[in-house]
């Protein structure tokens, strides 16, 4: 069927309910929006479903939610580790259906005789991480569409290493998915039938308490906190979503007295109507948390997002004034700090492991080498890093410490399985904390790291292009970019050229073509470049834009910030090009 068939049966269809039926009667005479709903399914990808709230098929709805998790529960029945014992964990966070999807999905898996355990109230991703397998779950559930404005919402699976899932169980699931023509077999039941069965549970608060006590036990340095309490001043925000209540919660138990929390994004908002965007990411994100931090003279602002897997940082620089700073300056001042901490109190692993991405900062191999740590890069995406975790348990083969992806992303500790911006709060904090007893900021402790280490410098370009038409222009981006010809950028040769869709490397100073089969298939073209730079572009897996990331190394910050500039300015005029 084309858009418009698909559109009158939806209107015509009696399994469809009224109240939807109304939404799609009220856009009949908008071709364009009706193309736009029904053009394509939304698309169950790697990463689950992500869309715009509304009715369609290429919306997020009850109908899609169902799809979606039937073809997930018809992928479970069939694996040899399920058994009736293990049944599937269930979280949500603050945005509008998010409860409604979370049922949904509980009560279809229910239909199909799975169990499900479902917090009685919101709770952050990281959470629901550690849950799945704490109760010896198969898979969970996270509906959340993160940071994405308010008329998002998504649905992220994860299987029973507390992980997303990953390849190839991800495309398999999804085949299952994509085998659902009809939203008339999905199955359902009633509530009240299904906790009668014993099949639809509610997660108690020991799930809470005992996932305290994982992350605390990552703290190291509660002397110091308890010793600088009175005088060391902290400012958070959860943004309006999930991380109140935990990142509150951790920060009073392991010390910290004054923690002050912007009232207006206190309490879950699904409009978010103190913000644009619900982004940490986005400096615009911490305009309230600004405003209380020069009241109260606060040493750090920490920032969480809707789900509270990413942490957004902010401290005061050499002039006083509050700068946010990158993903990639928090992760390497958590390595460094995770490193040195260990290795001073003798509980650093001879074969301890950091893991981070292909487009975050090289400064961390630096770090790792310095303290004799191994550094794993892995795809862009927290699976990776999880799966990576759960790979280096199951073979004995290195001990992870800590992990990091430069879009906010942190985990320390094994607890869990994605990022977790619970334990890197609490980290964050500590680290103003030991800077507050040496008399530092946390500014002058990063520079120290650019003065040992090198000054790397790294910036990120997203290039929205929405809808079927921008769908279109960022595949057109990538092939470009793969039949180009780029030797070289803002005057640094170009080495190589990693095309890791293709799983190929190829170096121009001999013209050969190497086979690159170390990571999974991926729509991502890396440039090496000369002098320890390098330019990496992807299409989003959750968003419908176009990133191109940035990094070099300078002699100083001056010249770093120049180079990369420069390099910005030059690659962005070849993307503008392709048309």
């Amino acid at each position: 069927m084309n858009y418009k068939e698909k559109y009158n049966f939806w209107v015509a269809s009696e399994f469809i309910d009224e109240e939807t039926t109304s939404e799609l009667l009220s856009i009949k005479d908008d071709e364009k929006e009706i193309e736009d709903r029904f053009y394509k399914e939304l698309d169950f990808g790697t990463a689950g479903l992500r869309g715009i709230i509304g009715a369609g098929t290429n919306r997020m709805n009850k109908y899609v939610v169902g799809k979606a998790t039937q073809g997930l529960a018809n992928f479970i029945l069939k694996q040899p580790e399920y058994t009736k014992d293990k049944g599937v964990a269930i979280s949500y966070d603050c945005r509008h259906k998010s409860i409604e999807f979370s049922k949904q999905a509980a009560l279809v898996l229910n239909a199909n005789g799975i169990k499900t355990y479902i917090f009685k109230e919101l709770r952050p991703t990281p959470e629901l991480s550690y849950a799945i397998r704490e109760l010896g779950c198969i898979s969970g559930i996270m509906v959340t569409a993160s940071h994405n404005p308010p008329k998002y919402n998504g649905y992220k699976a994860y299987w029973l290493d507390g992980c997303q899932v990953s390849a190839p169980r991800d495309r398999e699931i999804i085949n299952e998915v994509n085998k659902i023509n009809d939203y008339s077999i999905v199955k359902t039941m009633d509530e009240q039938a299904a906790k009668d069965a014993g099949l639809y549970n509610e997660i108690l608060e020991e799930i809470d308490d005992k996932y305290m006590t994982e992350v605390k036990k990552q703290s190291l340095n509660g002397e110091i906190v308890k010793k600088v309490a009175d005088n060391l001043n902290i400012i958070f925000t959860p943004l309006n979503g999930t991380g109140n209540k935990p990142v509150r919660r951790i920060l009073l138990e392991i010390g910290f007295k004054n923690v002050f929390v912007v009232p207006e994004q206190e309490n879950p908002d699904p409009d978010f109507t103190t913000v644009e965007y619900p982004n940490p990411e986005d400096p615009k994100a911490f305009t309230l948390s600004l405003e209380l931090a020069k009241k109260k003279n606060a040493d750090v602002i920490i920032g969480t997002d809707p789900d509270a897997d990413r942490l957004g940082v902010v401290v005061k620089n050499k002039n006083g004034e509050y700068e946010v700073l990158s993903g990639n300056m928090t992760g390497v001042i958590l390595a460094e700090y995770i490193l040195a901490e260990r290795t001073k109190k003798g509980l650093l692993p001879k074969n301890s492991v950091v893991i981070s991405t292909i487009v975050s900062t090289e400064m961390t191999r630096a770090i790792t080498e310095c303290y004799g740590a191994k550094l794993i890069n892995v795809l862009t995406g927290f699976k990776f890093i999880g799966g990576k975790v759960e790979e280096l348990e199951e073979n004995k083969s290195g001990e992870f410490l800590y992990g990091f992806e430069e879009s906010f992303g942190y985990l320390a500790g094994k607890h869990g399985r994605d990022k977790d911006a619970v334990v890197s709060a609490m980290l964050i904090c500590e680290i103003a904390a030991l800077c507050k007893e040496k008399g530092i900021t946390l500014y002058e402790y990063i520079q120290e790291l650019y003065k040992k280490y090198g000054f790397y410098k790294e910036t990120t370009v997203n290039v929205k292009h929405e809808g079927k038409e921008g769908e279109e222009k960022i595949k057109r981006i990538m092939e470009a970019l793969r039949d180009g010809d780029i030797k070289n950028i803002a005057g640094l040769s170009v080495l190589r050229v990693n095309d890791y869709g293709k799983q190929t490397c190829y170096e121009l100073k001999t013209g050969k073509l190497y086979d690159n089969k170390e990571f999974p298939v991926s729509n991502v073209l890396k440039y090496e470049l000369a002098e320890n730079s390098w330019v990496c572009v992807r299409p989003s897996g959750t968003e419908p834009k176009i990133k191109i990331y940035f990094g070099v190394k300078g002699e100083s910050e001056e010249k770093a910030l120049e180079m990369i500039e420069k390099m910005k300015v030059e690659f962005m005029l070849e993307i503008e090009k392709i048309k």
